[in-house]
């Protein structure tokens, strides 16, 4: 009986402890990932945006140079989640790099960020034999993935739009072609 009370006061805290309040939506600070309603594509309103920590981490196709969010100070980016195991990333790739030629004249950047890949000449490889020219970050352990707070680790590809102040401005959980991610970037560009 003691066990049985027990363990429904513990779920009861559980379910109290995971409820937010005001439909799941965190206001203020820095980025805590939300999906509304399990969403896979999200867009986030102006005034509900919330900073992106400054990802940094090593130069996937430079051994020895940092790649930093901050070297993109002042422009809109997409960050991109991939890993070279990944079927989906290899759909995925030629409507980055092609949204990445597109989006270079507007001063919008995409980074890769690659997870899970412990051998760095295979994901270097790949980014070669694919003609890749956007940067990627080379994180095997997850290390600089784990500093966006609550992200979702496992759904790879996915990818991050941050405005020209690196702000949470939309989501996509799910490969994202260049028509996809395009239009958004491209308003993320033209905002004052």
């Amino acid at each position: 009986m003691k066990r049985a009370i027990g363990a429904l006061l513990a779920a009861a805290l559980l379910v109290a402890g995971c409820s937010t309040g005001k439909d799941a939506v965190v206001s203020g600070g820095t980025f805590t990932f939300v999906s509304p309603g399990g969403q896979i594509d999200i867009t986030y309103p102006l005034d509900k945006r919330q900073t992106a920590p400054v990802l940094a981490g090593d130069d996937l196709m430079n051994e020895g140079k940092q790649l930093s969010l901050n070297d993109f100070a002042g422009k809109p980016v997409a960050i991109n989640l991939w890993g070279q195991w990944c079927g989906p990333c290899r759909v995925e790739t030629p409507e980055l790099e092609q949204a990445a030629k597109q989006l270079q004249p507007l001063g919008a950047a995409i980074i890769g960020l690659d997870v899970r890949d412990p051998a760095r000449d295979v994901a270097q490889d790949f980014v070669r034999d694919r003609n890749v020219t956007y940067p990627s970050i080379w994180d095997p352990s997850g290390r600089v993935l784990l500093q966006l707070q609550g992200y979702p680790r496992n759904i790879i590809p996915s990818t991050i739009v941050l405005d020209k102040q690196h702000r949470v401005a939309a989501v996509f959980l799910r490969p994202v072609l260049a028509s996809d991610l395009l239009p958004v970037m491209q308003r993320l560009a033209a905002e004052k």
